[in-house]
């Protein structure tokens, strides 16, 4: 009898858990933490391409040694963070870290435009390539966390839920900043083809004045 008892109270807790949305906070908890985990996946795939873009662009322009010491430096200095994606001062010390990077990832395919020679070479067009595809791989990735944040957030903060969330210490996350969302919702430009600037139209001549 003590067992059977025992056995309701088990049934009882476990639909009264359910209810209070305790397995749904589960699922979606653990939707976040495969979505930043893909997200920082998709940075560190840019981190490794950046090595060999540096001494591929060196090999042609080392004059440039302003612009490619700034993008070692920027990646050492994402490599240095230990980030915490549910700590708000530790996601954006990440975030600006990670736009310091594609800031100066940006300014040396800039510089790169003015070296020919570079942009035929086989394998800087190969690490084009690569590197404009994990930069839509970043922004589709980091599209699908901010998604995936809003709606565990939005999830533990309605009723019910609420309050199992309390209960059992799951609060809200952090999420990208507006003003650092709109800042690299672009990725940088990797397009190297030889396209020369159009010449300006030309304007039409002007009427001649009439006749006094």
């Amino acid at each position: 009898m003590r067992q059977f008892l025992r056995l309701m109270l088990l049934v009882v807790a476990a639909i009264s858990i359910s209810g209070c949305g305790y397995n749904a906070i589960q699922q979606k908890d653990e939707a976040v933490k495969a979505g930043w985990s893909e997200v920082l996946n998709q940075y560190k795939r840019r981190a490794d391409l950046i090595p060999n873009l540096v001494n591929t662009v060196q090999g042609y322009a080392q004059q440039e040694r302003q612009v490619l010491t700034e993008v070692t430096n920027a990646r050492a200095k994402v490599g240095q963070i230990q980030v915490n994606a549910d700590d708000a001062d530790s996601l954006a010390q990440f975030q600006q870290a990670q736009g310091e990077l594609g800031s100066a990832l940006s300014r040396l395919l800039v510089v790169s435009e003015n070296y020919p020679t570079l942009k035929s070479d086989q394998n800087f067009r190969d690490l084009q390539a690569q590197l404009e595809g994990t930069e839509n791989r970043i922004t589709v990735a980091r599209g699908r966390y901010i998604q995936l944040v809003q709606d565990y957030n939005t999830y533990i903060r309605s009723f019910p839920q609420v309050i199992t969330a309390k209960m059992f210490g799951y609060a809200a996350k952090p999420n990208f900043s507006v003003e650092n969302e709109a800042q690299i919702a672009q990725p940088p430009a990797v397009n190297f083809g030889n396209q020369q600037p159009q010449p300006p139209a030309p304007q039409p001549a002007p009427a001649p004045a009439p006749a006094q």
